[in-house]
């Protein structure tokens, strides 16, 4: 296995501290050559990152049969089936690749994630992420207590790596709730809520979520809402904050995307955040190649460079809310995984135009003026004594549209900037890959 190298997140605080942002891709392939081809290149990418290992949908829902038959028979995957290749390939992926200075992670959307996290206890791979109900609601039908038990498992699974010598990481998706629409306070909640989830079942390095939304200052008090909260509540000294690029309609133009990633970083850097998930120009088209990851992870190191760290939000409408949400939660019960099903059942939890069974549905959200993100109707959520009356604005369809395209609008209505790559100098493979 070579060189235990050191730990995830301590690698992140530590790189963030001295070098700057850390950047990562969403990278995954089925053929390990091409899986260690998207990890060379991104270790040499001119920036400081961590590498991925995408996980296909088949090993995602569990149906490892179905991964097995697809390798068996040459049919393309939309990822790495981890569980499905020996762990020798799995490990000659990574020679020579992961040491002290590029550590890389597991993702993979997988509400049954036990299989999942056995394959890394193997591989002694020591980071992934997920949540109970970041990586359940938004994909698929799985009950959300099943989940829950799920996650307590596999967390508990997770922390035998110390046994090796190893730290486990857990990144929570829950800064990342559908992507988009989900106002910041709610957003900031669950990830927190996630965070204390794995603290109590035995994870002591994580990291805490925050996708960036429509309007950078609203995001800028999110995420320093989300650092607040998690020094208030968070009783582990190894964590650190990931903003993730837009997860929406992404611009069409490489000026836009490029002006949207860019901003993304300045989030980050403004923020004092870690770590970032790049998106590149071909989001809103296909698959991007390896060589347009490599160009978003250069861009973004480029302006988080230019960027500097300015003073945090401390009482915002966002930490108001955010902090509401997480003490009513909380209230319910001594285990946070009792309490997140109870918030669920209650309406204290509530995402909205998600259709998740154990998702209650009356919550609405919609963009104002000036691009934030606002409630339009509360359903059971305890925010009443917090946030105003809209008026009972209606929603619509046409609305909804308007919204869920709004900052894809904006990005790409601006004029076309002089000097934004197109490519990567490097000859990399140029096939559609995650």
């Amino acid at each position: 296995m070579g060189t235990r190298p050191v730990g995830f997140g301590e690698f992140v605080r530590t790189a963030a501290r001295r070098d700057g942002l850390v950047v990562q891709p969403r990278m995954g392939f089925d053929s390990p050559e091409r899986m260690r081809a998207g990890l060379m290149a991104t270790k040499h990418a001119r920036a400081t990152t961590v590498g991925t290992i995408t996980l296909d949908s088949y090993t995602r829902v569990g149906d490892l049969a179905a991964a097995e038959t697809a390798l068996a028979d040459g049919m393309p995957l939309n990822g790495y089936p981890i569980v499905t290749h020996l762990p020798e390939t799995t490990a000659g992926v990574l020679d020579g690749l992961r040491d002290d200075d590029f550590p890389v992670q597991v993702r993979h959307g997988s509400a049954v994630p036990g299989d999942i996290v056995s394959a890394l206890v193997r591989l002694r791979i020591d980071a992934t992420e997920g949540g109970p109900v970041s990586y359940c609601l938004p994909y698929g039908r799985t009950p959300l207590a099943e989940s829950v038990r799920n996650w307590a498992d596999a967390a508990t699974r997770f922390t035998a790596l110390r046994d090796f010598g190893v730290e486990p990481h857990v990144e929570t998706f829950g800064g990342c709730m559908l992507g988009q629409l989900c106002p910041p306070s709610q957003l900031v909640a669950i990830s927190v809520l996630e965070a204390l989830f794995f603290a109590a079942n035995g994870i002591r390095s994580i990291s805490v979520s925050y996708a960036q939304q429509t309007n950078h200052e609203q995001d800028v008090e999110a995420v320093a809402a989300l650092r607040r909260l998690c020094g208030e509540l968070l009783r582990v000294a190894d964590w650190h904050v990931v903003v993730y690029a837009y997860m929406g309609a992404y611009p069409t133009t490489p000026a836009g995307a490029y002006r949207l990633l860019g901003k993304a970083a300045e989030l980050a850097v403004t923020t004092g955040s870690e770590r970032l998930i790049v998106k590149t120009v071909a989001e809103s088209r296909r698959i991007p190649t390896i060589a347009e990851n490599v160009a978003a992870l250069e861009h973004a190191a480029a302006a988080a460079r230019a960027g500097t760290a300015g003073p945090a939000p401390q009482d915002s409408q966002t930490y108001a809310e955010a902090r509401a949400l997480v003490d009513a939660v909380l209230d319910l019960a001594g285990d946070v995984g009792t309490a997140l099903l109870r918030a669920f059942e209650r309406g204290y939890l509530d995402i909205p135009y998600c259709l998740h069974p154990d998702n209650a549905g009356r919550t609405r959200s919609h963009l104002d003026a000036r691009g934030r993100l606002c409630w339009s109707d509360l359903g059971n959520l305890p925010l009443r004594h917090l946030v105003a009356p809209t008026g009972g604005r209606h929603v619509t369809s046409s609305g909804l549209l308007a919204d869920l395209s709004y900052v894809r609008r904006a990005y790409d209505g601006e004029p076309e900037l002089p000097g934004l790559p197109d490519h990567h100098p490097v000859s990399l493979p140029t096939s559609p890959e995650r």
